[in-house]
């Protein structure tokens, strides 16, 4: 108990308010890859689907509405037929695309390559498809 009375709370570090709601947000499994995915350009749901191998339909559309809460994603429905639902980033969620570029390259340059991951889609040239 001694030692919490001496403590001073004033000289710990904090860690950043920024930093900490961008991980609550993009460090959700899922996040950052449909991030990723949008940067490159607006998808489908179907899309979206087929580029993040693993995400479940459940998991996609949680994500996207949270995603899209933030400010982030929005939603489009284009009437059709058939009825399909587009996802693209707003300017907000377009400016993310540095910050991805640089940790992709970290990630590249720092962390161990895993066999049988999907390449990084923030380094296919443009108009490039899976």
């Amino acid at each position: 108990m001694a030692a919490e009375q001496n403590h001073d709370s004033a000289a710990c570090k904090r860690v950043d308010d920024g930093i900490t709601r961008v991980f609550q947000l993009l460090g959700k499994r899922w996040s950052g890859p449909i991030v990723a995915v949008l940067v490159e350009q607006p998808a489908y749901f179907a899309d979206l689907r087929r580029a993040i191998p693993g995400i479940s339909e459940r998991m996609l559309s949680d994500r996207l509405a949270e995603l899209g809460a933030a400010g982030l994603v929005l939603r489009e429905v284009d009437e059709g037929p058939p009825l399909r639902v587009s996802y693209r980033l707003t300017e907000s969620g377009a400016a993310l695309e540095p910050a991805l570029r640089t940790l992709a390259e970290w990630a590249k340059a720092y962390l161990p390559d895993v066999p049988g991951c999907p390449g990084a889609n923030l380094e296919r040239p443009a108009g490039a498809r899976n």
